[in-house]
């Protein structure tokens, strides 16, 4: 089985979905265990994704020659 990669949008669906599932709390025990690990597991590709994409967050400053020059986000221009 190839299971494609699911989207961050994808994802935070599915979790919303697990949430409300257990906050109905209807579920036999066995089931609620699955759905929390696989809850789990979602939060924390959810997370890993948001660090990746922070991580690419960049500011435009202008360098000595005036082209532009990415910094990490929140560094001051120094000079």
């Amino acid at each position: 089985m190839s299971a494609k990669k699911q989207t961050f949008e994808q994802e935070i669906a599915r979790l919303e979905e697990i949430v409300a599932a257990l906050e109905k709390g209807d579920a036999p025990l066995a089931d609620s265990l699955a759905l929390f690990e696989e809850g789990t597991k979602l939060i924390a590709a959810c997370s890993q994704e948001l660090d990746v994409a922070e991580q690419k967050v960049v500011k435009l400053m202008k360098g000595p020659d005036g082209a532009p020059v990415e910094l990490p986000f929140g560094e001051e221009e120094q000079g």
